[in-house]
């Protein structure tokens, strides 16, 4: 009797601390608290010498991605009951290798382990990328750590556009020409940006390939040429153009071709977003008298207002999933960060303190990315998909804006 009863409370436990990925794939254990516990060992050498700083490094990394992620309980150590981050590490020269491990101790095996291989200067990139794959094992949905952060900054006395690991770090400047660099959109690949430069007079918009540093003038008529954003396929850009004597929104090819004016009205038609499957656009118009979201089709039909509430809505971005429009609303003396369903249900505030502006998606859809000045000077920050978790991740002394997250 007494074994049947402890064999009936095993079966309990483990009933109630089971997690299906979304894939149905594997059952991973997580606590009734709704976190994953998560034990980050401390790191250790392959072979070679000991580098204690690398180590510790390895950890921090490891540390600020998961909690980042809102899904774990984090402890350091090598024991605890639920998962297990493992990782090593051997150092030659300039070169490292890291291998790296996620067990789930309860039922004994192993998740996930890769084994990367780089320079020094790769490691934060490595322990990003195992970062993406314990979420991966975990929720069927790679992480989005590896990715850039495009943005502006006002370090050097003007506005360039620099790029930043997603945790701030390794930032590095990608204009260099004392002008006004604006509104940077990564293509989908991740591989090249748009942005719009005065730097010939006008604001024209550019496309600058990151790894070669190649660059276009891809619309350059007269008066605006501003605010471009990436269909899902990269192979058009919505943009606003002014050259017809009033802002309105046109497509072009990722070449610059002039494709189709979607916008035709007497109002100021502004900041356009795609749906993840290319089928609608977001935008803002103030053609009922304030600057309120309006959706219409890829091709210009089927207009809709889509906010009601506010009476000055600007920069919508639309999620990844597909399911959440972001947007920054005027709310006294500055901009609050709000959410809403594509229908215009569910509007929610997700910020309170500052002013905060330019929400941006991260690749996966689970975290926004975001300007704010709650601290002083405006800096970017990442937050959950709601509100929650709201951390600075740009380190620098300028005035730092207009973020953009790429895939990694």
């Amino acid at each position: 009797m007494r074994r049947s009863l402890l064999c009936l409370l095993w079966m309990l436990l483990v009933l109630s601390t089971t997690y299906c990925r979304a894939d149905n794939s594997d059952v991973i254990t997580v606590p009734t608290s709704g976190k994953f516990q998560l034990t980050i060992a401390p790191s250790t050498v392959l072979s070679g010498a000991a580098a204690p700083e690398l180590g510790q490094k390895l950890g921090e990394l490891f540390s600020f991605d998961m909690g980042v992620s809102g899904l774990f309980e984090i402890a350091q150590g090598g024991g605890g009951s639920g998962l297990l981050l493992k990782s090593a590490y051997q150092v030659t020269g300039d070169s490292v290798v890291l291998e790296c491990r996620l067990f789930d101790q309860i039922l004994n095996r192993e998740l996930t382990a890769k084994r990367y291989s780089g320079g020094k200067k790769d490691l934060r990139r490595m322990a990003h990328a195992f970062s993406d794959e314990v979420l991966r094992a975990l929720t069927g949905q790679k992480g989005p750590f590896t990715g850039l952060i495009a943005y502006v900054s006002k370090v050097s006395g003007n506005k360039e556009i620099f790029v930043m690991d997603y945790d701030g770090y390794n930032p590095r400047r990608v204009t260099n020409n004392g002008s006004i660099n604006i509104n940077p959109d990564f293509a989908p690949s991740g591989k090249e940006i748009i942005y719009t430069s005065y730097k010939k007079g006008n604001p024209d918009l550019y496309r600058r390939e990151l790894y070669t540093g190649f660059e276009a003038r891809i619309s350059a008529r007269s008066g605006l040429n501003a605010m471009g954003a990436y269909s899902p396929d990269g192979n058009r850009i919505a943009e606003v153009m002014s050259k017809d004597g009033n802002s309105e929104v046109y497509l072009i090819s990722r070449e610059g071709k002039e494709l189709s004016r979607l916008t035709r009205d007497a109002a100021i038609d502004v900041s356009p977003a795609w749906s993840p499957d290319g089928s609608k656009i977001v935008f803002v118009s103030d053609r009922l008298g304030k600057p309120q979201l309006f959706v219409m089709n890829a091709d210009g039909s089927n207009v809709r207002r889509l906010t009601t509430s506010g009476a000055y809505n600007v920069t919508p971005r639309w999620s990844p999933k597909g399911d959440r429009i972001v947007y920054a609303r005027q709310e006294g003396g500055g901009f609050q960060i709000h959410a809403i369903n594509p229908d215009g249900s569910g509007d929610t505030q997700l910020t309170s303190s500052g002013s905060n502006e330019h929400p941006r998606w991260s690749p996966d859809g689970r975290f926004i990315v975001f300007s704010s000045t709650r601290d002083g000077a405006e800096a970017i920050y990442l937050m959950r998909g709601d509100g929650s978790g709201q951390t600075r991740i740009s380190r620098g002394k300028g005035s730092d804006s207009h973020p953009s997250w790429s895939q990694g």
